[in-house]
Protein backbone atom coordinates (compact mmCIF):
# COMPACT_ATOMS: atom_id res chain seq x y z
CA UNK A 1 0.00 0.00 0.00
CA UNK A 2 2.91 2.23 0.83
CA UNK A 3 3.75 1.78 -3.03
CA UNK A 4 0.39 2.46 -4.33
CA UNK A 5 0.11 5.84 -2.28
CA UNK A 6 3.48 6.76 -3.59
CA UNK A 7 2.49 6.14 -6.86
CA UNK A 8 -0.50 7.92 -6.63
CA UNK A 9 1.41 11.35 -4.86
CA UNK A 10 3.73 10.97 -7.80
CA UNK A 11 1.16 11.12 -10.68
CA UNK A 12 -0.66 13.92 -8.79
CA UNK A 13 2.29 16.01 -8.66
CA UNK A 14 2.89 15.41 -12.62
CA UNK A 15 -0.28 16.05 -13.19
CA UNK A 16 -0.20 19.35 -11.14
CA UNK A 17 3.09 20.50 -12.85
CA UNK A 18 1.57 19.92 -16.17
CA UNK A 19 -1.71 22.47 -15.14
CA UNK A 20 0.64 24.65 -12.98
CA UNK A 21 2.54 24.92 -16.08
CA UNK A 22 0.03 25.32 -18.76
CA UNK A 23 -1.16 27.65 -16.51
CA UNK A 24 2.21 29.96 -16.82
CA UNK A 25 2.27 29.43 -20.47
CA UNK A 26 -1.08 31.11 -20.82
CA UNK A 27 -0.53 34.18 -18.05
CA UNK A 28 3.56 34.45 -20.23
CA UNK A 29 1.23 34.78 -23.54
CA UNK A 30 -1.54 36.83 -21.90
CA UNK A 31 1.69 39.39 -20.59
CA UNK A 32 3.28 38.98 -24.13
CA UNK A 33 -0.22 40.15 -25.55
CA UNK A 34 -0.66 43.50 -23.63
CA UNK A 35 2.76 44.18 -24.02
CA UNK A 36 2.60 43.87 -27.52
CA UNK A 37 -1.13 45.59 -27.82
CA UNK A 38 0.33 48.06 -25.84
CA UNK A 39 3.31 49.03 -28.04
CA UNK A 40 0.93 49.06 -31.03
CA UNK A 41 -1.12 51.08 -29.39
CA UNK A 42 1.61 53.50 -28.38
CA UNK A 43 3.53 53.47 -32.06
CA UNK A 44 -0.33 54.35 -33.86
CA UNK A 45 -0.80 57.25 -31.64
CA UNK A 46 2.36 58.22 -32.37
CA UNK A 47 1.30 57.56 -36.27
CA UNK A 48 -1.54 59.92 -35.76
CA UNK A 49 0.62 62.71 -33.87
CA UNK A 50 2.71 62.87 -36.93
CA UNK A 51 -0.04 63.32 -39.84
CA UNK A 52 -1.24 66.01 -37.73
CA UNK A 53 1.49 67.80 -37.23
CA UNK A 54 2.58 67.26 -41.31
CA UNK A 55 -1.06 68.67 -41.90
CA UNK A 56 -0.38 71.43 -40.07
CA UNK A 57 2.93 72.10 -41.11
CA UNK A 58 1.44 71.85 -45.08
CA UNK A 59 -1.18 74.55 -44.05
CA UNK A 60 1.13 77.10 -42.43
CA UNK A 61 3.17 76.38 -45.88
CA UNK A 62 0.08 77.32 -47.61
CA UNK A 63 -0.20 80.24 -46.17
CA UNK A 64 3.39 81.34 -46.53
CA UNK A 65 3.46 80.92 -50.07
CA UNK A 66 0.35 83.03 -49.90
CA UNK A 67 1.83 85.83 -47.85
CA UNK A 68 5.08 85.37 -50.44
CA UNK A 69 3.02 85.79 -53.74
CA UNK A 70 1.37 88.82 -52.30
CA UNK A 71 4.80 90.04 -51.31
CA UNK A 72 6.23 89.69 -54.73
CA UNK A 73 3.39 91.38 -56.39
CA UNK A 74 3.69 94.11 -54.15
CA UNK A 75 7.16 94.75 -54.80
CA UNK A 76 6.88 94.56 -57.95
CA UNK A 77 4.39 97.48 -57.91
CA UNK A 78 6.82 99.55 -55.61
CA UNK A 79 9.41 98.60 -57.91
CA UNK A 80 7.40 100.28 -60.74
CA UNK A 81 6.38 103.11 -58.81
CA UNK A 82 10.11 104.01 -58.18
CA UNK A 83 10.80 103.28 -61.38
CA UNK A 84 8.21 105.90 -62.56
CA UNK A 85 9.25 108.43 -59.93
CA UNK A 86 13.25 108.52 -60.77
CA UNK A 87 11.69 109.27 -64.46
CA UNK A 88 9.55 112.49 -62.66
CA UNK A 89 12.80 113.54 -60.96
CA UNK A 90 15.44 113.06 -63.76
CA UNK A 91 12.86 115.18 -66.01
CA UNK A 92 12.29 117.69 -63.36
CA UNK A 93 16.26 118.35 -62.97
CA UNK A 94 16.65 118.38 -66.47
CA UNK A 95 13.71 121.09 -66.59
CA UNK A 96 15.51 122.89 -63.93
CA UNK A 97 18.92 122.38 -64.62
CA UNK A 98 19.28 120.93 -61.21
CA UNK A 99 21.97 118.20 -60.33
CA UNK A 100 24.30 120.63 -62.79
CA UNK A 101 28.02 121.41 -61.25
CA UNK A 102 27.26 124.92 -61.27
CA UNK A 103 30.18 125.62 -58.24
Amino acid sequence: MDKSIILWIGVAGTICGIVFGYIGYKKGLQKDNYKEGDNNGTLKADIQYIKRRTDDVLLEQRSINTTLSTHSERITRVEESSRQAHKRIDRLEKVEGVGTDDK
